[in-house]
């Protein structure tokens, strides 16, 4: 799962800005449920790439309470075109291996 969490952002904040809890939810829902990462790998990551300059954030109130939204920056969008090229050649890799006739059995 090493960079999931950091795709998984970088690809749902391309589309628009959100705030923590809504991108936890986003992410259990843009995998059909196969994957959930709860709020203690969210933050630890937004705030990782915020200090990157992948992402920037503002606070804003809303219904009495202030929510921190993320969005990409330009450097953002560069990191996710080459975590998702990456993870293209890695998952065209795994199938290969998964689909060939397994090596050395008898």
């Amino acid at each position: 799962m090493s960079g999931v969490p950091e795709l998984l952002l970088l690809r749902l904040l391309d589309q628009r800005e959100m705030y923590g809890y809504e991108l936890v939810r986003s992410i259990r829902a843009a995998t059909g449920e196969a994957i959930s990462l709860g709020e203690g790998v969210i933050y630890p990551a937004l705030h990782a790439l915020e200090k990157n300059g992948s992402l920037k954030s503002r606070r804003k109130a809303v219904g009495g309470r202030t929510r921190v939204y993320y969005s990409l920056t330009t450097k953002g969008r560069q990191r996710l075109d080459r975590l998702a090229n990456e993870w293209r050649r890695i998952q065209g890799g795994i199938t290969t291996a998964l689909e060939s006739p397994a090596h050395g059995s008898a």
